[in-house]
């Protein structure tokens, strides 16, 4: 039986400093990190500092997040993300998109899997009701007629819970598209739909440890391929003020995945 592969989710600490998700990824013993990338403070001098970083503390990096697909020309930092990437030794680049023609959609991301073609690099396309791809569906048909091996797809309990999908859907992803996943647990009772809002705030404040909420944690990982690396999607207002040492943070969420996860598998 293969215990599962666990890796710190960036958005676990918003407040983090690339530093700081280093440290602690390797603090709590988890098996990857994950890393989030501005704009406006990454710079070259960022890139080598954390590369070094992640050498001298032995964490390799499960993701890097997060090119953001916007309506209008194409975003020359999307690309630089995919080569920042490849500079961290990240397996994969978080992709989400706002913009609301899937032809453009679909051409700009066809521009960062020809960028990271090669490279060793999975540009991860995450659907979610709070973007404009909002379900496996809608992701499956921008892959569809994307070309490239560095193509993926990314599926996230909640967005998968939330926008209906079932564990048929997650069954029938070709397995070559399929990178790592994204698990998380919340509550049972979705948001307002109709509230932005409120479908934000179900995802970035009130997820769950695995196995305390009412979401379909155990059928998605049973759908999907049981080798996939887990970046736990513990997204939680109360996890971060329960927990505000970003150390013991990540040593609490590894624990309670950890013990979700090998009474799973």
């Amino acid at each position: 039986m293969t215990r599962r592969l666990v890796s710190l989710a960036a958005g676990i600490m918003p407040e983090a400093t690339p530093s700081q998700l280093v440290e602690a990824a390797a603090s709590a013993g988890f098996d990857f990190g994950g890393m989030w990338a501005e704009q406006e403070s990454w710079t070259p001098a960022t890139t080598r500092a954390i590369r070094r970083q992640l050498a001298e503390a032995g964490v390799d990096l499960l993701d890097l997040e997060v090119a953001w697909i916007k309506p209008g020309e194409a975003d020359p930092w999307l690309t630089e993300l995919v080569d920042i990437a490849a500079e961290l030794g990240a397996r994969n680049l978080l992709c989400v998109s706002s913009d609301p023609d899937p032809a453009s959609t679909t051409a700009k991301f066809q521009t960062l899997v020809d960028r990271a073609t090669g490279t060793g690099v999975r540009v991860n396309l995450e659907f979610g009701l709070f973007t404009e791809v909002k379900t496996i569906h809608d992701a499956r048909a921008i892959l569809d007629t994307v070309d490239g091996e560095a193509k993926a797809l990314l599926v996230d309990t909640l967005h998968w819970s939330r926008s209906e999908g079932t564990a048929e859907d997650l069954a029938a992803i070709p397995r070559e598209w399929l990178t790592y996943c994204q698990p998380c647990d919340a509550p049972g009772e979705p948001p307002d739909f109709d509230d932005p809002d409120d479908v934000i705030d179900d995802a970035v404040n009130r997820r769950m440890p695995l196995g305390k909420g009412g979401l379909a944690v155990g059928a998605m990982l049973d759908a999907l391929p049981d080798t996939l690396p887990c970046a736990v999607e513990e997204r939680s207002a109360a996890l971060r003020e329960a927990f505000r040492d970003l150390n013991e943070r990540a040593a609490e969420v590894l624990r309670t995945s950890r013990a979700f996860l090998d009474k799973a598998d």
